[in-house]
């Protein structure tokens, strides 16, 4: 797959064409990865005509699940808020806990370009679902990166800075902590929503033989652009499985590739005496990312392409679980 000019649109055989329709991808992050009822109802929730599920993922430490779907844009927009309905319902974030920053029960929702949308296109997308996520469930909600109503807000970590239990405060007393739609104060037990619209990337996380979070948090400072690291590349250190955890997005694949993100990696944790010795990849791996046989995704345990790459998977999507 090649990224189409400005890097808005994937390009891939049997996705891209002309002769499609208009498709979006959304990956709502859901503050919940213990309990498989609760997410599965979710997934149950969000089941729409002409929406493919392409997968979803729970994650016990980080307490974090993320789903993966694909479709017209009017039908995956339906599908996401009634995501976040089902998940308002069952979540309470006043007895949530994990090693993961969040704001909501559905914590983050973006849009993403597949076919014949742009990422302008996906940003108003995010702009409808804000509103009507508001209307039905009295979720308030923040436009982030492509969608943010506001340049302080472009920045999913500036939106979330303080989680839950600080923002809850926060917005009350400070204009500027405000939701973009509905509030002032956050949804009691549901938190608020993020809102936005970006391009594909890949959520890489490696880990260490290791249980000092030290090491990995060292590494993704130096990793991290915000520090003057390598562009498009958040990262996080935590304990995750009882091992150091390197968790990262990679947000220009253009610029720069998994691979030079693995290498780097490599490079700093040979400085503490460290290698990496196990990674995985959180929802899917667009096909510009698939390098087969790579230093990087040997580590990868029990990767299937045709069940993790885009776009193979929008050809052969998942079925819906049942409730």
């Amino acid at each position: 797959m090649a990224m189409k000019a400005g890097g808005d649109k994937l390009d891939a055989a049997g996705v891209g064409g002309s002769a499609l329709s208009p498709m979006v991808a959304c990956v709502p992050n859901f503050s919940e990865g213990v309990d498989e009822a609760c997410v599965r109802a979710i997934v149950c929730a969000m089941k729409v005509d002409h929406v493919r599920l392409l997968d979803w993922t729970m994650d016990s430490d980080h307490n974090r699940s993320v789903v993966t779907i694909a479709g017209p844009p009017a039908a995956v927009l339906e599908s996401a808020i009634r995501g976040v309905g089902k998940a308002s319902e069952l979540i309470d974030l006043t007895r949530q806990t994990g090693v993961h920053p969040r704001i909501g029960a559905a914590d983050v929702i973006p849009f993403v370009p597949v076919s014949k949308v742009s990422l302008d296109q996906c940003a108003l997308l995010a702009r409808q679902a804000g509103a009507e996520i508001w209307r039905r469930y009295s979720i308030p909600v923040y436009f982030y990166e492509a969608a943010a109503a506001r340049p302080d807000r472009a920045n999913l970590e500036d939106v979330r800075r303080g989680q839950f239990e600080q923002l809850r405060e926060a917005a009350k007393r400070e204009p500027k902590r405000r939701p973009d739609i509905g509030g002032p104060g956050l949804h009691a037990t549901a938190g608020a929503c993020a809102v936005g619209a970006r391009k594909v990337l890949v959520a890489y996380n490696i880990y260490f033989d290791s249980a000092d979070v030290s090491l990995v948090r060292a590494i993704a400072k130096d990793l991290r652009a915000s520090n003057g690291g390598m562009k498009g590349v958040k990262a996080m250190g935590v304990l995750a499985h009882n091992r150091a955890q390197l968790s990262m997005n990679i947000t220009d694949l253009q610029a720069t590739p998994v691979s030079s993100v693995y290498a780097r990696v490599c490079e700093l944790a040979a400085r503490h005496k460290a290698e990496p010795y196990q990674a995985e990849v959180i929802g899917m791996l667009p096909q510009v990312a698939y390098e087969q046989g790579s230093a990087w995704m040997r580590l990868l345990d029990g990767f299937d392409p045709e069940m993790k790459v885009l776009e193979r998977r929008l050809e052969s999507p998942q079925a819906w679980p049942e409730s």
